[in-house]
């Protein structure tokens, strides 16, 4: 059998995105998991904790492909369901119009973002979750910050690639910070 990460149609094997990446972007789906008052207003950010492939502590984002075939929303479900658990309840506008678009390049200092396997465009998210969250996968545990909490410079720095700046970019547009 070969190595494909999934059985499910659209996976590519290891092999395959390898290539894949060299020479085409990839298309990838983020999200900012947040919880919010019943008037809609923004109480707190969910950053996950995860290990890197180099050993490295950092917090993320959710976030992962679209694959082949599949339509944003349920890229979007699939991974808040992956990284969140399926209990997490999320509530995915009826519009799927993404606060921003972040390209991730392979070379530094292009944009903010930075991908070193390859170059990548996001379109990123802020969900809000109301349910029981469980990171699964490789996420580590998943913390709630409150907005001011999260758009400190300390905690935006252990956000790698840019993740930082597209944090503090969803916490413009909910209008916790200018």
């Amino acid at each position: 059998m070969s190595d494909m990460t999934e059985t499910t149609p659209g996976w590519l094997t290891s092999d395959e995105l390898e290539s894949a990446r060299a020479r085409m972007p990839i298309l990838y789906v983020e999200a900012v998991p947040v919880r919010v008052d019943d008037s809609g207003e923004v109480t707190s950010i969910g950053l996950l904790l995860r290990i890197g492939p180099d050993g490295t502590v950092s917090r993320t984002l959710v976030s992962g492909r679209v694959m082949h075939h599949e339509r944003v929303r349920d890229a979007l479900l699939r991974h808040l369901e992956k990284d969140l658990g399926p209990v997490a309840l999320p509530r995915v506008p009826a519009s799927l119009q993404p606060f921003t678009v972040a390209e991730y390049f392979p070379t530094q200092g292009i944009t903010p973002f930075h991908d070193p396997r390859q170059h990548a465009v996001a379109l990123a998210y802020i969900v809000p979750v109301s349910g029981d969250c469980r990171p699964r996968q490789d996420a580590l545990d998943l913390v709630w910050f409150s907005p001011q909490e999260a758009a400190s410079p300390s905690v935006r720095s252990e956000m790698p690639g840019g993740q930082g700046v597209l944090l503090k970019q969803a916490l413009a547009h909910v209008g916790c910070v200018s």
